[in-house]
């Protein structure tokens, strides 16, 4: 990343002297590295720009430039381009939009080995190596941003510069035709100048080498903020992916954010109030907060939005409260939110005192401070010496606990609120501001990121067949439990199967092959006996013709709970597994969460737990829990065999059934490379050779059922 970042030599070919052009910033911003490189301003038509003389072409350079800058409108791009690989150009910045057969010019660059950044790039900074190739003033600092909307982390650069942060570096990388963010974000791991980083993409190609980047970022102690759309193009597979439909491009942003230890935000707000935070402040090691305000009104607006972020206002314990009320004599209560009441005014040394007595309560992670303090020296100049005084003994008590206070203040822009900013105190003028960021730094605190374990990825676990059978056969083969059943083959009796079977009713009658068995009447529940069985088989095989059938036993056990567990394979970031609310009303509910695969048993009950359903799973009213740890090991299962297979493009169960005495998967999909190939031969092969079972609603192998056997099943 050197030729962009700290060239020897930069040519800007498109040099301006007119400010409203690209041309004029590039060549301002490269004159002002000539101390550390060499630079070169080409344009024929003038023989001079801002002082400096230019050159006629690329040909008449002393030199053949490191990096060259283009800037001329698009349709000249291309010809230029090759002119420079001829020459010995190894690193373009293109700065041009529309730019004909861009994909090609791309291709050209990377096939004579040289690095491009664009086209449509807003240019590049890098502010300790006094690179400017981008419009606008960018202020040195700490914060690094690289976007694929140069607009978009152009005011992320100003925000920064306003905050106080600065730019340490800015890397707008178009449409990512050559170098990538992932790359950019692992040269950052050993930039000096850079201490955070915000991250916007639109689309996440490559996505597990950026999960890898962010991780080396945050071992590094580099935070990471993604910022993004949330919007990606489907592919066809899945486009007709019933798991894929579940959950959204941002679930999986999400998860792989977790899985790195970095943290997504939605807007250049958001991302540079959090980077002032986080680098200023300690991180908290929980959610648990206490409130001081100077009115009631203002305590009770900031303990709901806390409680809107996820953060919880702690009932005090008695020695705090204790502590407290030596401080506030004349409080009628004590209670959390603390309203001071007046005591603030009467002596501004209270502050420091009861955020003492919060931060040295372990049960405490930190402290806000909302309301007047930041104003006092600002209206009532007398009081200035004193309320900067009180800023150093705030700063004493944050430095002795190494926890965090969060000042939200009415002033925005005192000598106070400078002071606590400098004291490592963060200060921001709305309290939904300051909720927001704490719950952000709590979430960055307590996802520091996973290795996903790298599996050896192999053929299928069994050999594939079609149909139902085929699914089940393979999570079985995985170690996921499934009831027992009988395969009937095609011409096979069926008295004489199930007569030389242990199985016992009632039973579930499937046709294997159907993708949407409803439909077609190709399931049947609830059969209580032998006779029912066989009469329901003749029916079936009556509408649908000979074929694969299954008979299972149907699982009656009393307080099953329906959960789905999936896998799939993400386009961008890979193996993916899912757990959520199952059976007809999984659609409804929407109650999912999802993880990189493979993951262990401790992280996938941590999956389950944030479920909505899971207080179904644990007991609800009165009822006994069911076996997480049985339901842990099925989605361990159904995440090692997403993540270890090169055929498995997708595995659904809906539902698993827990109850207190185990989990049992009563219904399967599996979607393979072969069924994607199948269908973009014959499109109607859904209908007769699908490795699927019907998906579009609820369980097929439910004690509910037994009531209707035409119920609308799996």
């Amino acid at each position: 990343m050197d030729r962009f970042f700290d060239p020897g030599s930069v040519a800007v070919l498109g040099a301006s002297n007119d400010p409203a052009k690209w041309g004029f910033w590039l060549s301002a911003g490269a004159l002002k590295g000539t101390h550390r490189r060499r630079v070169h301003l080409i344009n024929s038509r003038v023989a001079s720009i801002q002082g400096e003389p230019t050159f006629p072409s690329l040909a008449e350079l002393p030199e053949t430039p490191e990096l060259l800058v283009i800037s001329i409108p698009g349709s000249g791009v291309p010809a230029v381009v090759d002119d420079a690989l001829a020459a010995g150009v190894r690193a373009f910045l293109i700065i041009s939009a529309r730019v004909p057969g861009a994909a090609e010019v791309a291709q050209r660059i990377i096939s004579a080995g040289a690095r491009l950044i664009g086209p449509s790039s807003l240019g590049v900074v890098d502010a300790s190596n006094d690179l400017l190739l981008a419009w606008g003033n960018f202020t040195p600092g700490s914060l690094a941003v690289v976007t694929q909307s140069g607009q978009l982390g152009t005011e992320i650069a100003t925000l920064s510069a306003r905050s106080g942060l600065g730019i340490s570096r800015f890397a707008s990388i178009g449409g990512q035709s050559d170098v990538r963010a992932a790359e950019i974000l692992s040269s950052l791991v050993d930039d000096a100048a850079t201490t955070q980083v915000v991250l916007y993409l639109e689309s996440f190609t490559g996505g597990s080498a950026l999960v890898s980047a962010m991780q080396a970022l945050r071992a590094a102690g580099k935070p990471t903020m993604i910022l993004t759309t949330g919007q990606s193009d489907a592919g066809a597979r899945l486009a007709r992916s019933h798991t894929g439909s579940l959950t959204s491009a941002i679930d999986t942003v999400d998860a792989a954010c977790r899985a790195a230890g970095a943290i997504r935000l939605s807007t250049p707000g958001e991302a540079v109030e959090l980077a002032g935070f986080l680098a200023t402040s300690w991180l908290p090691a929980g959610r648990r907060i206490a409130v001081i305000s100077d009115s009631g009104g203002q305590g009770a607006i900031a303990a709901d939005r806390a409680e809107s972020h996820g953060l919880r206002v702690t009932v005090l314990d008695a020695l705090t409260r204790t502590r407290v009320a030596e401080n506030l004599p004349h409080a009628g209560h004590i209670d959390n939110p603390i309203d001071l009441d007046g005591a603030g005014e009467a002596d501004l040394s209270v502050h420091s005192r009861l955020v003492d007595a919060l931060l040295a309560d372990e049960a405490i992670d930190a402290v806000v401070l909302s309301g007047y303090f930041g104003c006092y020296g600002e209206d009532i100049p007398a009081l200035l010496d004193a309320e900067l005084a009180e800023v150093g003994r705030l700063s004493e008590t944050v430095h002795s606990h190494r926890k965090p206070l969060i000042v939200h203040s009415m002033s925005a822009d005192s000598q106070a609120v400078a002071a606590l900013w400098e004291n490592s105190i963060p200060v921001y003028t709305s309290i939904e501001s300051v909720m927001r960021v704490v719950a952000g730094a709590g979430f960055y605190a307590s996802h520091s990121g996973r290795i996903t374990e790298a599996l050896e990825r192999s053929g299928p676990v069994t050999p594939w067949g079609t149909g139902y059978g085929a699914a089940r056969d393979t999570i079985s083969a995985a170690g996921v439990p499934v009831p027992r059943a009988l395969t009937l083959s095609r011409g096979a009796e069926l008295a004489e199967v199930v007569a030389g079977s242990d199985l016992t009713p009632p039973f579930v009658l499937k046709a294997s092959w159907p993708a949407h068995k409803t439909e077609l009447g190709a399931i049947a529940l609830g059969l209580g006996n032998a006779a029912a069985l066989e009469d329901a088989y003749v029916k079936m095989v009556g509408r649908l013709g000979e074929g694969e059938y299954i008979v299972e036993e149907m699982d009656t056990r009393d307080g099953a709970v329906e959960i789905l567990v999936g896998g799939r394979q993400d386009e961008n970031f890979g193996p993916i597994v899912m757990v959520g609310a199952g059976g007809t009303e999984t659609e409804l509910y929407g109650d999912t969460w999802l993880e990189l695969a493979p993951v262990s048993h401790a992280e996938a009950l941590d999956m389950v737990s944030r479920l909505t359903c899971y207080r179904l799973l644990t007991g609800w009213r009165g009822r006994r829990a069911t076996d997480l740890d049985e339901l842990a090991e099925i989605i361990v299962s159904v995440s090692r065999l997403i993540a270890g297979s090169n055929e498995i493009q997708e595995i659904e169960i809906n539902p698993v059934r827990v109850t207190p005495d185990g989990a049992l998967a009563v219904d399967a999909l599996v979607v393979t490379n072969r069924d994607e190939d199948d269908s973009s031969n014959d499109s109607d092969s859904s209908t007769d050779n699908d490795s699927s079972t019907d998906n579009d609603s609820g369980s097929d192998n439910d004690s509910s059922s037994t009531d209707n056997p035409d119920k609308e099943s799996r």
